[in-house]
Formats: C-alpha cells, structure tokens, sequence
C-alpha cells in the first residue's frame, strides 16, 4: 500500500498516474477533498481510497503497519503568502508528524522539499546537508521548507530510507488549477494565445540582460520518474535536488512557446514589480551530482521538447495527465 499526501495537486496526481502506468493500483490518495476544483487531476485514476488531510495523521499512527510507502507531496506552496503561522501548521509541523509515524512503522518517506530553500543562492545550490543550517530563504514558505529539511537531518529516529527533494521550476500537465503560482509555461501559453505576445521582466542588474533570468525548469514527467526510482532502488538517505541541471532563460522559455504553438515570436520587456525586485533570482541551476551518483541515469526532457508535450498534448486539448 503506497500513500501520496497532495494526491489531488499537481505533482501529486501525476505521481498517482505514474505509479498507476507501473500497475500499482493500491494507493491511499491524501487531500483536501472539499476543493472539487482539483477533481479532474484524477479522473481515470486507479486508487483504493481517499482519507481527508486533516485526519491522515491520525491515521497513519494507527495504520501504519498496512503502508509500503508514504510519498508527502501535499504542501503549502504559495510564496506570497507572510502568514507563517500557516506555514508551521500545513509545511512543518504536518511533515513531523508524518516522519514519526513513519519511524514508528518504518515506512520510507518521500518529501517534498523546495529549491526555495536556497534563497538567492549565495551559498549554491548543492543538496550537502553541510550547508543547510546556513541557507537563508527568502519567503515563509521557503523556510518552512528548510526548517524542515534542518529538524530531518537532525533526528535520531528517522524512516528506513527518507528523501527530502528540492524541487526545481516544475511546469507540465494537470497545473490547471494553480492560478498564478502556475508555472511560466502555464502562464506563458495562456498569454500568446490571448494576445499573440509575451511579456518578460526586464532585468534590472548590469550583469544579465533582458529575460536572460536563468531557472532550472524541469517537466514534471522527469519528478515522477525520480520520485518512483528513489522509492525502487533507496540509495542513500538524504535531501536530493530534482532540477535538470541546466538553467535555461526566460527568452529560451518563450522562444519554446512560441514554436509549440508554431506564432511569429512576439516578446516584450516590463519592469519588474518593486514589491519583488529586491527578492527576485536571477539565476536557480540544481547540482544534480548527489543523484546521479546514487545511481541515477534517465536523461532529463530538454526544455524545448517538455514544452512541445505539454502545450501541443495537454494545453491545447484541455487534456489532463
């Protein structure tokens, strides 16, 4: 019996689809069921059972013994959020008791971390659990991430085998429902096929140019694959970035847009609002080192070819993963 927490979200419900494509049919789906909107991220999905999120925890100490797997995706992931105390009771103290439970049972847990935990990547962006305690995030929610991460590595009583991963820019299907926490490719296919055009933030540092802003955008497909190969082959305990390892800019971004949707290429620059500016990255590229030594060898999907498969097989059809 395998559990996925978020199971009606993004990553979450393409993990389901994808354990569901390996024949793993035994799934506990973990959610806030009240929000319908999320609904059709699991049609045709095969599972055993839905369990609310505020009761899981409860469940999971007393059921514990009947689980393989615990694969803790559900989060707060809003970054314009400042309400911290939402951020302890949803991102911290949830995941803590999620990580007892399966001490307790000894049930291998996989997290979701969150690259936001790197801050402005003064110190890098390499997943040593060395530097954590010294990585400064620029949001609550980056911090509940790494709060996390910090009370992880420091228990005595920890899961057979636990994986905190750091999500890089994730983008690809079943993103309907994230609004403006959407991934740029979301946000930019609605833009072109609204105007025929698209616009960038202009950069406001000497060093870069204009939509020269680099991210590690990574198909979700790649995070699913990982997060079933990690549970498969449990290499080394530990925080494991999961980008590509390869930053691409925004202008790159938009170019892949526009040529999945076969438009001229129309890009213009605005300011970027002042109320981000003095917290935007400039540039996010995972060391994807520690993963490839545990043994992991799939190419990640190219930006260019990710963004024709989600534009021309999902967006442009309305169609769910």
């Amino acid at each position: 019996m395998i559990v996925i927490t978020g199971a009606l979200g993004f990553i979450g419900s393409v993990v389901v689809e994808s354990l569901n494509h390996f024949g793993k049919e035994n799934l506990i789906l973990v959610d806030d069921f009240s929000k319908t909107f999320k609904n059709r991220n699991l049609e045709g999905k095969s599972f055993s059972m839905k369990i609310e999120r505020e009761i899981f925890p409860e469940w999971l100490s007393k059921n514990g013994n009947q689980v393989d797997l615990v694969i803790h995706i559900g989060a707060r992931t809003d970054t314009t959020e400042f309400d911290v105390s939402i951020f302890d009771t949803l991102n911290l103290n949830y995941t803590k008791s999620l990580w007892d439970s399966c001490s307790k049972h000894h049930i291998p847990l996989i997290y979701a971390s969150s690259a936001a935990t790197y801050g402005d990547g003064v110190l890098g962006y390499s997943d040593n659990h060395d530097i954590v305690n010294q990585l400064v995030p620029l949001n609550p929610y980056g911090e509940s991430k790494n709060n996390f991460d910090k009370w992880a590595i420091a228990q005595l009583q920890q899961p057979p085998f636990w994986y905190g991963l750091k999500f890089f820019n994730v983008y690809g299907p079943n993103e309907f429902h994230k609004a403006r926490m959407a991934s740029v490719v979301f946000h930019a296919f609605n833009q072109i096929t609204a105007t025929n055009g698209m616009k960038l933030f202009r950069s406001h540092r000497p060093d870069f140019n204009d939509g020269e802003q680099l991210r590690d955008f990574v198909y979700v497909k790649d995070v699913a694959k990982v997060i079933l190969w990690l549970a498969e082959n449990k290499p080394q305990p530990g925080l494991y970035n999961l980008g590509t390892g390869l930053a691409r800019t925004f202008l790159d971004l938009a170019k892949a847009v526009f040529n999945a949707l076969n438009v001229p290429e129309n890009i213009t620059f605005i300011d970027t609002p002042l109320d981000i500016r003095d917290k935007y990255q400039y540039f996010t590229q995972a060391d994807m080192a520690k993963l490839r030594l545990a043994g992991y060898t799939n190419p990640f999907t190219s930006l260019e070819d990710g963004v024709a498969d989600y534009v021309t097989n999902y967006l442009l059809q309305n169609k769910y993963l």
